[in-house]
C-alpha cells in the first residue's frame, strides 16, 4: 500500500493529496493519512512545498466534508440511508447519528481527527439532521487543522520511517474508533436497562 501511495505522489504531487482528501471525506475508502505523511516526507526531501501540500490536504479535506454535508441536507435521511447499503455501512451511520444528537458541532470536531472513520457519516448525519451550516463549517475547519497539521507534520518529522508511523497511527485510530463503539454500546444497553425498569414501575403502580 505505501509503495503505491508514494508512487501517486511522486507521479501527481499535490493534486492527488487533494483528491484523496476530498474523496475520503465522502466515505470513500482511501488512504488519505498515508497520502498526508507521504505529502509531509517529500516536504523534507525538497520534491513538494508545504504550503502546497498543507492546502491541497486541507482545502480537498474542508470542501469534501462540506460536499457530503450537503449530500445529507438536500439528500435528507433516506438518501443517506441509501447510501448506507451494507450492514457495516449502517452500523457506522448509527454511530455517526448518535455522535451527532449527542455531541452536536464538538462530535463534528472529533470525527474529523480522532475518530476519522466516522467523519464522512458525520458530514452525512449532520446535514440531514439540519445541523446549523456555519456551525458545522466552524468545526469542520478546527479540526481539519488538527487532521492536517498532525499528518503532514508526523510526515515531515519522520520522513525515512513513514510506512512505520502509518502502521501506529492506523492501529491508534482503530483503537480509538473501537472504544467509541464500546461507549455508544454501553450507553444503548443503560438506556435500554432504564425503559425496562420504568416499565416495571410502572406495572407494579398500576396493579
Amino acid at each position: 500500500m505505501s509503495e503505491t501511495v508514494f508512487a501517486l505522489v511522486t507521479t501527481y504531487g499535490v493534486y492527488v493529496i487533494f483528491a484523496s482528501a476530498f474523496l475520503s471525506c465522502l466515505a470513500l475508502p482511501i488512504p488519505t493519512s498515508l497520502m498526508m505523511l507521504s505529502g509531509g516526507a517529500f516536504v523534507t526531501t525538497g520534491d513538494l512545498a508545504l504550503w502546497q501540500v498543507v492546502a491541497a490536504a486541507y482545502g480537498g479535506a474542508v470542501i469534501g466534508d462540506q460536499a457530503g454535508f450537503a449530500i445529507g441536507r438536500f439528500g435528507g435521511t433516506p438518501l443517506v440511508e441509501k447510501i448506507a447499503r451494507t450492514p457495516a455501512r449502517r452500523a457506522v451511520l448509527k454511530r455517526a447519528q448518535n455522535t451527532v444528537d449527542q455531541h452536536g458541532g464538538t462530535g463534528v470536531f472529533f470525527s474529523t481527527w480522532l475518530f476519522a472513520p466516522l467523519g464522512p457519516w458525520v458530514n452525512f448525519v449532520a446535514g440531514a439532521a439540519g445541523l446549523g451550516w456555519a456551525r458545522f463549517a466552524l468545526w469542520d475547519i478546527l479540526g481539519e487543522t488538527v487532521w492536517v497539521t498532525v499528518y503532514v507534520g508526523l510526515g515531515m518529522a519522520f520522513a525515512s520511517q513513514v510506512s512505520a508511523v502509518a502502521d501506529v497511527m492506523g492501529n491508534v485510530v482503530g483503537l480509538l474508533a473501537a472504544l467509541a463503539v464500546a461507549g455508544t454500546m454501553a450507553l444503548w444497553i443503560r438506556g435500554a436497562l432504564r425503559q425496562q425498569r420504568l416499565k416495571r414501575t410502572e406495572a407494579r403502580q398500576a396493579t
